[in-house]
Protein backbone atom coordinates (compact mmCIF):
# COMPACT_ATOMS: atom_id res chain seq x y z
CA UNK A 1 0.00 0.00 0.00
CA UNK A 2 1.14 3.71 -0.39
CA UNK A 3 1.62 5.94 2.62
CA UNK A 4 -1.38 7.53 3.91
CA UNK A 5 -1.70 11.60 5.57
CA UNK A 6 -4.87 11.34 6.34
CA UNK A 7 -4.88 11.56 10.13
CA UNK A 8 -7.40 12.48 12.45
CA UNK A 9 -7.03 16.24 12.60
CA UNK A 10 -5.89 16.40 8.89
CA UNK A 11 -8.93 14.08 7.85
CA UNK A 12 -11.40 16.58 9.79
CA UNK A 13 -9.55 19.15 7.86
CA UNK A 14 -10.80 17.50 4.83
CA UNK A 15 -14.05 16.98 5.57
CA UNK A 16 -15.18 19.73 7.45
CA UNK A 17 -12.55 22.56 6.95
CA UNK A 18 -9.33 24.25 8.37
CA UNK A 19 -8.41 22.95 11.99
CA UNK A 20 -6.87 24.99 14.73
CA UNK A 21 -3.39 25.23 14.93
CA UNK A 22 -4.34 23.97 18.70
CA UNK A 23 -5.41 20.96 17.11
CA UNK A 24 -2.15 19.23 16.18
CA UNK A 25 0.27 19.15 19.03
CA UNK A 26 3.92 17.93 19.50
CA UNK A 27 7.37 19.13 19.65
CA UNK A 28 9.69 19.08 16.57
CA UNK A 29 12.18 15.88 15.80
CA UNK A 30 10.51 13.78 19.00
CA UNK A 31 10.01 11.45 16.24
CA UNK A 32 6.92 9.52 14.50
CA UNK A 33 3.74 9.00 16.96
CA UNK A 34 0.48 7.50 16.21
CA UNK A 35 -1.93 9.83 14.69
CA UNK A 36 -5.59 7.65 14.36
CA UNK A 37 -8.40 8.99 12.18
CA UNK A 38 -11.91 8.39 13.93
CA UNK A 39 -15.33 7.75 12.24
CA UNK A 40 -17.09 11.15 10.77
CA UNK A 41 -20.79 11.07 9.16
CA UNK A 42 -21.77 14.07 6.90
CA UNK A 43 -25.92 14.69 6.61
CA UNK A 44 -27.26 14.76 3.13
CA UNK A 45 -26.40 17.16 0.70
CA UNK A 46 -23.42 18.25 2.66
CA UNK A 47 -21.18 16.54 0.20
CA UNK A 48 -23.51 13.56 -1.42
CA UNK A 49 -27.49 13.75 -1.98
CA UNK A 50 -27.64 11.30 1.08
CA UNK A 51 -25.91 11.09 4.24
CA UNK A 52 -22.38 9.46 4.54
CA UNK A 53 -20.37 7.51 7.58
CA UNK A 54 -16.74 7.19 7.12
CA UNK A 55 -14.79 5.16 9.64
CA UNK A 56 -11.20 3.76 8.98
CA UNK A 57 -10.93 0.11 8.24
CA UNK A 58 -7.00 0.32 8.16
CA UNK A 59 -5.36 2.98 10.05
CA UNK A 60 -1.52 3.09 10.42
CA UNK A 61 -0.97 6.80 9.73
CA UNK A 62 1.84 8.36 11.81
CA UNK A 63 3.34 12.21 12.31
CA UNK A 64 6.29 14.24 12.55
CA UNK A 65 5.96 17.30 13.43
CA UNK A 66 8.79 19.31 11.48
CA UNK A 67 8.49 22.54 12.35
CA UNK A 68 6.74 24.63 15.61
CA UNK A 69 6.14 28.37 16.33
CA UNK A 70 7.41 30.09 19.18
CA UNK A 71 4.21 29.34 21.38
CA UNK A 72 4.99 25.54 20.46
CA UNK A 73 1.79 25.11 18.30
CA UNK A 74 2.80 22.87 15.06
CA UNK A 75 3.39 25.04 12.09
CA UNK A 76 4.60 21.54 9.61
CA UNK A 77 3.74 18.36 10.02
CA UNK A 78 4.44 15.48 8.15
CA UNK A 79 1.91 12.21 7.87
CA UNK A 80 2.60 8.84 6.52
CA UNK A 81 0.77 5.49 6.69
CA UNK A 82 -1.62 2.81 5.53
CA UNK A 83 -5.27 4.50 6.11
CA UNK A 84 -8.24 2.45 3.95
CA UNK A 85 -11.73 4.39 5.35
CA UNK A 86 -14.89 2.72 4.45
CA UNK A 87 -17.57 5.44 3.23
CA UNK A 88 -20.64 4.18 3.56
CA UNK A 89 -24.15 5.49 2.07
CA UNK A 90 -26.31 5.19 5.52
CA UNK A 91 -29.66 5.63 3.63
CA UNK A 92 -28.83 2.27 1.42
CA UNK A 93 -26.17 0.61 3.18
CA UNK A 94 -24.17 1.33 -0.15
CA UNK A 95 -20.09 1.41 1.25
CA UNK A 96 -16.80 1.44 -0.95
CA UNK A 97 -13.16 1.31 0.43
CA UNK A 98 -11.16 4.27 -0.09
CA UNK A 99 -7.73 4.08 -0.10
CA UNK A 100 -6.32 7.38 0.93
CA UNK A 101 -2.57 5.71 1.36
CA UNK A 102 -0.76 9.16 0.25
CA UNK A 103 1.99 11.26 2.19
CA UNK A 104 2.03 14.76 2.80
CA UNK A 105 3.62 18.10 4.44
CA UNK A 106 0.88 20.08 5.91
CA UNK A 107 1.87 23.61 6.78
CA UNK A 108 -0.75 25.20 9.18
CA UNK A 109 -0.87 29.06 9.28
CA UNK A 110 -1.85 31.02 12.83
CA UNK A 111 -4.74 32.32 10.61
CA UNK A 112 -5.76 28.30 10.24
CA UNK A 113 -6.00 28.40 6.56
CA UNK A 114 -3.43 25.20 5.51
CA UNK A 115 -1.31 24.12 2.39
CA UNK A 116 -0.85 20.57 1.95
CA UNK A 117 1.71 19.39 -0.18
CA UNK A 118 0.54 15.82 -0.72
CA UNK A 119 2.19 12.61 -3.18
CA UNK A 120 -0.63 9.89 -3.17
CA UNK A 121 -4.41 9.67 -2.28
CA UNK A 122 -6.22 11.81 -0.13
CA UNK A 123 -9.81 12.02 1.01
CA UNK A 124 -11.17 15.50 0.40
CA UNK A 125 -14.90 16.70 1.12
CA UNK A 126 -16.16 19.79 -0.68
CA UNK A 127 -19.39 21.75 0.48
CA UNK A 128 -21.33 23.62 -1.81
CA UNK A 129 -19.24 26.61 -2.99
CA UNK A 130 -16.91 25.24 -0.76
CA UNK A 131 -13.89 25.02 -3.34
CA UNK A 132 -12.62 24.79 -6.65
CA UNK A 133 -14.55 21.20 -6.75
CA UNK A 134 -17.98 20.60 -7.18
CA UNK A 135 -19.69 19.94 -3.57
CA UNK A 136 -18.70 16.06 -3.51
CA UNK A 137 -16.46 13.36 -1.01
CA UNK A 138 -13.28 12.93 -3.55
CA UNK A 139 -10.00 10.31 -3.50
CA UNK A 140 -8.05 12.82 -4.90
CA UNK A 141 -4.30 10.80 -6.15
CA UNK A 142 -1.45 11.92 -7.36
CA UNK A 143 0.97 14.61 -7.02
CA UNK A 144 -0.78 18.01 -5.54
CA UNK A 145 -1.53 21.03 -3.14
CA UNK A 146 -4.35 21.22 -1.07
CA UNK A 147 -5.06 25.09 0.10
CA UNK A 148 -7.84 25.34 2.60
CA UNK A 149 -8.07 28.48 3.47
CA UNK A 150 -9.43 29.92 7.05
CA UNK A 151 -12.92 30.34 6.07
CA UNK A 152 -12.16 26.68 5.19
CA UNK A 153 -12.36 26.94 1.31
CA UNK A 154 -10.71 24.10 -0.86
CA UNK A 155 -8.56 24.96 -3.81
CA UNK A 156 -6.83 21.72 -5.16
CA UNK A 157 -3.94 22.02 -7.61
CA UNK A 158 -2.79 19.22 -10.19
CA UNK A 159 0.88 18.69 -10.96
CA UNK A 160 -0.42 15.09 -12.34
CA UNK A 161 -3.03 13.13 -11.24
CA UNK A 162 -6.83 12.05 -11.05
CA UNK A 163 -10.32 12.93 -9.30
CA UNK A 164 -12.72 10.04 -8.26
CA UNK A 165 -15.72 11.37 -7.28
CA UNK A 166 -16.51 8.46 -3.95
CA UNK A 167 -20.38 9.73 -3.69
CA UNK A 168 -21.49 7.92 -7.52
CA UNK A 169 -19.67 4.23 -5.97
CA UNK A 170 -21.91 4.37 -3.33
CA UNK A 171 -25.43 5.84 -4.82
Amino acid sequence: MRRAVVALPALVAVLWGAVPVSAVSAAPGTGWEPAPATPWDVPAGARCDFPVHGEPVVDEVVRRVLAVRPDGSPQRVVYKGDLVVRVTNTDSGASHDADASGTAVVDYRADGSQTWRVRGPVLVGVAENGGNLPRGLYLVDGVYTLDIDSTGYKTVTMAHGTLDELCSHID
